[in-house]
């Protein structure tokens, strides 16, 4: 097996984050759940949302994209496979994780629909209500996968976010078969509840066969993938079908189990918590990034720490700091 070029490779939604604050009040007259995510399947309701929103920014986003920005910005050299629409907001998410120096060559799709957006509403409590339209990323086919980039990557990092479409579920169902075959490891984000709820079976298929290596959730998506109203129970049920378990605890840290291993890190220390975006996104970042490096879990866990901390002290899903700096 050839040593690999890249660290990690993810695969996940291409989409731009529209980031506004907005009252509880709001959260609720508009029939949202605060603190959840809930996918927008027309743009005619999402420009609807769109309307009624406060000045925001407009912030490259998706999931797995933050994960890869965050080890871009920490050293690692990364690559991402997502589709975008030949469109103005297609244009910003290219640039932008370009310019971090990831690698990023799936072509525009022509026409529509456009390029996803997510419309993020931030309640003076720091929590975010995501509204996602997933626009062209749903279309995201087999054929745009770079399998060369794939096989040339220490680990395959996919949200399961994307999983929901049957386009780009099929993609990375073809991504496992080609990092599996180079010898890599495949590691697995659940994403949300949602998610889980709707495709709990193809989930344990894959955690059943042998096909991921690292497996993230917090508690809610861990307990909610094993049916299980406790926490320990849920964990009890999945660590020894995974080779590595990852969960996070918010604000009571994360911990990991591979084998009979299990090593627990607080959460970093933060001033104030602006905004939650990302959070989970930045601390898989930290966690595959020393992964890659062969560090030990103790500090794997202290890295993703870090990386989280970091972006909840402020607006925007992607990190404002060089954290390198910080790691």
């Amino acid at each position: 097996m050839t040593r690999p070029n890249y660290a990690v490779v993810a695969i996940g939604n291409a989409i731009v984050d529209i980031i506004a604050p907005a009252t509880d009040d709001f959260i609720t007259d508009n029939g949202m759940t605060k603190g959840a995510m809930q996918l927008v399947f027309s743009p005619e309701e999402a420009d609807a949302l769109y309307a009624k929103m406060g000045p925001g920014q407009e912030i490259s986003g998706g999931s797995a994209a933050n994960t890869i920005a965050g080890i871009a910005s920490l050293g690692g050299k990364c690559g991402f496979i997502g589709q975008v629409a030949d469109d103005q907001l297609g244009q910003v998410f290219g640039h932008d994780i370009r310019s971090a120096g990831i690698r990023f060559d799936t072509a525009s799709r022509p026409g529509q629909p456009s390029t996803g957006r997510c419309l993020i509403f931030v309640t003076p409590d720091g929590q975010r209500t995501m509204n996602t339209f997933l626009g062209a990323s749903h279309y995201l086919p087999a054929q745009a996968l770079d399998r060369d980039l794939i096989a040339d990557a220490a680990y395959l990092y996919l949200e399961g976010y994307l999983w929901d479409p049957e386009e780009p579920r099929a993609a990375m169902r073809a991504a496992i078969d080609v990092a599996r075959a180079a010898g890599r490891k495949v590691a697995f984000t659940l994403s949300a509840e949602f998610v889980i709820e709707r495709h709990r079976a193809a989930f344990h298929d894959l955690i059943e066969h042998g096909l991921i290596d690292v497996l993230f959730a917090n508690e809610a998506e861990i307990m909610c993938l094993t049916e299980t109203a406790d926490v320990e129970a849920a964990i009890a049920a999945v660590r020894a079908k995974v080779p590595l378990l990852v969960v996070t605890l918010s604000e009571k840290g994360a911990l990991a189990i591979a084998g009979d291993k299990r090593v627990h890190a607080p959460a970093a220390p933060v001033d104030k918590v602006i905004d939650t975006t990302g959070a989970g996104d930045l601390f898989a970042a930290g966690f595959l990034h020393a992964q890659a490096q062969g560090s030990d879990l103790a500090h794997s866990l202290r890295l993703g720490a870090i990386c989280a901390a970091e972006v909840i002290s402020h607006y925007g899903a992607r990190p404002l700091v060089d954290l390198k700096t910080l790691a």
